[in-house]
């Protein structure tokens, strides 16, 4: 059931938005043509960099340090050829949060240094490097390019661009919808960030009780956070990171005054990125923390109380 809804979505995302969007949507002007334009540039300059760091130090979390980053870019890019309008100024302040607060999260963890090429690589890359379908090691430079840095580019470019479909209608005053959908992508901002306090502090203080070979106990002894907003949700960071992408995508709603609207495929893009990304982390967890597969039976993946 699950392979059938992401299946569903995945479809709905590359296909069916794009074909309803031709014939429905309003075309993009000059303007947006060449803020769209300068934006590819961008991306396909994170593409190559990427690739080719990723390649020459076999560390591959360079997208992920890029990951907080370029939507602030891509965001001011755009409210810049707009003369910063005002609901772009908004979205592009909003992102800047995201990105400072994600950037911050990353940073502790090691992933940023001094020889910007080096860092702490998320350990996932590291498990799925070493599976046999990846093996000899041409098969993951192939997937390297095409899925880590290829893909994974187009879709940060693509969740930050109804900041375009804002830029068709710079005139169009803010209103109360605009400051509503702001306020709950606030709220996820703030909720992610909880989240993510939560787990660090968590994982400080077992690693810390591990190193000092202590014998860990309670709530430490099962391996993973269940408790705060861990106990809503198994990943409530990745709830609120998709949460706040769909939000970001109301603002072109609220611009366009129409409820469907191409910049969509790339929120949906993420949601489906996110069921494969929590599967494979998932997976990892079940095979480490004996109590874990109770966890997940006990409480919803994604969205509290379902």
């Amino acid at each position: 059931m699950k392979i059938v809804s992401t299946a569903v979505l995945l479809l709905i995302s590359l296909l069916v938005v794009p074909v309803f969007s031709y014939y429905f949507g309003t075309a993009l002007g000059e303007a947006e043509w060449q803020a769209l334009t300068t934006l590819v540039y961008v991306m396909l300059g994170a593409v190559a960099y990427t690739f080719i760091v990723g390649e020459l130090t076999n560390n591959n979390s360079q997208v992920d340090k890029l990951w907080s980053l370029l939507p602030i870019a891509y965001a001011w890019i755009v409210a810049d050829y707009s003369d910063y309008a005002p609901r772009l100024v908004v979205m592009s302040t909003l992102v800047t949060l995201w990105g400072i607060r994600l950037t911050i999260n990353f940073g502790l963890k090691g992933a940023y240094q001094w020889k910007f090429w080096t860092g702490e690589e998320d350990y996932r890359w590291k498990v799925l490097r070493q599976k046999p379908e990846f093996q000899p090691r041409w098969k993951w430079t192939l997937f390297n390019l095409f899925f880590i840095c290829v893909y994974q580019n187009i879709l940060i470019l693509l969740f930050t661009l109804p900041t375009i479909v804002a830029l068709q209608y710079p005139d169009k005053p803010l209103g109360t919808f605009d400051y509503t959908i702001a306020g709950f992508t606030f709220f996820f901002i703030v909720y992610e960030t909880i989240a993510d306090i939560q787990h660090w502090n968590y994982q400080t203080k077992k690693w810390s009780m591990m190193r000092a070979g202590e014998l860990l106990t309670g709530d430490y002894k099962k391996g993973f956070l269940d408790k705060g907003l861990w106990a809503l949700s198994r990943h409530p960071n990745y709830f609120a990171e998709q949460a706040i992408w769909l939000c970001f995508y109301f603002f072109s709603v609220s611009a366009s005054g129409e409820w469907f609207n191409w910049s969509i495929a790339g929120s949906l893009l993420l949601i489906v990125l996110f069921q494969g990304s929590s599967n494979f982390s998932e997976e990892i967890s079940a095979g480490k923390y004996p109590d874990y597969k109770a966890y997940q039976q006990r409480v919803p993946r994604f969205i509290p109380f379902t």
